[in-house]
């Protein structure tokens, strides 16, 4: 059975900064050689070459080391950033780390926070995009959901992965073997990985059967509900996180999830929240969460059809700011409005996450 799971949620007061890492491990509160996954909001441009994603992997990683941590125990830790903090969002990062639970303490008897880590198989270029990057996402995220001790596909509430995208170096290496990539355009290269990987997650959970190469990108009924799909150029696998609760772990915390119907959704945010295990009143204000949220984990998507509750808007026809940016500065204030709190995960490119024009959205609260 997995340890039971520390989790906090931190600022990042520069691009290259880890002192808030560093503080909580100085206080006592995590070891630096327990933490095992770091999911984070950095504030370069969120596209293919935001290199702020790389300086704070290499910060956080170091500052692991400087505190006692095995070099080579903290090459392995999954830290997954997200670039694009606009509008109101916030750079910050949440730790994960294990710590100990006696073990006639009465959490183990309850449902409580628990996670699994797994890296897929290599995917290469000519498989995004298309069945063979299904298949081998979906089987990662089997190994992962059994290093969380979870047995049941309905206690996973969140899985935040990181898979590579296309870049002109991969693409040129795809060409020189002989073979084709779904798209030349690195950009849109974003948003099909995530894609693929969120079918790939869907399929592992028994959300969807095994969709086509001709669905992707194109069937958007197909999704999963739990989905946080990112990706980027410093990797050529699978890097999943499995996040839910289990019996027998014990701790104070619990996750749960629902889903966003569209950029305005707030009651799909304070669905996921009340389903983690916080009581809430029918219509909730911030103040009901008493300082009881650890952090929100969204995923948002424009909608195709260019419309918002019978409103259209013109994102997806804008040449001077991309869409992507815009809609996360969109559910940013969304969400920031129900937590309190701008330092909330909001990530963009949610195709097959959560329904068309909306996304998944997973809440870590402190339960006792």
């Amino acid at each position: 059975m997995p340890s039971a799971i520390e989790v906090r949620k931190v600022p990042i007061h520069s691009v290259a900064d880890a002192s808030e890492l560093t503080k909580l491990i100085d206080e006592g509160v995590i070891a630096a050689d327990r933490v095992f996954a770091i999911i984070g909001k950095t504030e370069g441009n969120g596209g293919v070459n935001d290199y702020t994603r790389i300086i704070a992997d290499r910060a956080f990683r170091e500052a692991l080391i400087a505190k006692g941590a095995d070099p080579e125990q903290v090459k392995g830790v999954p830290i997954v950033w997200s670039g694009g903090t606009d509008g109101v969002i916030s750079p910050h990062a949440t730790i994960f780390a294990t710590t100990d639970v006696a073990e006639d303490d009465p959490s183990r008897e309850e449902m409580r926070l628990t996670a699994g880590f797994a890296m897929s198989e290599p995917i290469l270029p000519e498989e995004i995009g298309y069945v063979a990057m299904i298949e081998k996402v979906a089987a990662g995220v089997k190994v992962a959901m059994e290093r969380a001790g979870i047995t049941d596909p309905a206690d996973v509430h969140y899985v935040q992965t990181k898979t590579p995208l296309l870049t002109i170096h991969t693409i040129r290496d795809a060409k020189a073997r002989g073979k084709s990539v779904w798209t030349e355009h690195t950009h849109e290269s974003m948003d099909l990985s995530n894609g693929v990987t969120g079918l790939g997650i869907a399929v592992a959970l028994g959300e969807i059967e095994m969709p086509t190469d001709a669905d992707v990108m194109h069937n958007r009924d197909l999704f999963s509900a739990v989905a946080s799909c990112s990706s980027g150029v410093e990797l050529d696998q699978a890097q999943i996180v499995v996040v839910g609760n289990a019996k027998g772990v014990g701790g104070k915390y619990r996750i749960g999830h629902s889903v966003m119907k569209d950029a305005l959704d707030s009651d799909g945010i304070w669905e996921a929240i009340r389903t983690a295990g916080l009581d809430l009143p029918e219509r909730p204000r911030t103040s009901d969460l008493d300082g009881k949220l650890v952090n929100v984990f969204l995923k948002c998507e424009a909608s195709q059809d260019g419309m918002v509750r019978g409103r259209r808007n013109a994102m997806l026809d804008d040449s001077d700011v991309h869409w992507h940016r815009q809609i996360k500065a969109t559910v940013g204030g969304v969400t920031a409005a129900v937590t309190g709190d701008p330092a909330v995960f909001v990530s963009v490119s949610a195709a097959h996450q959560g329904p068309e024009g909306g996304g998944p959205v997973a809440a870590i609260v402190e339960v006792s």
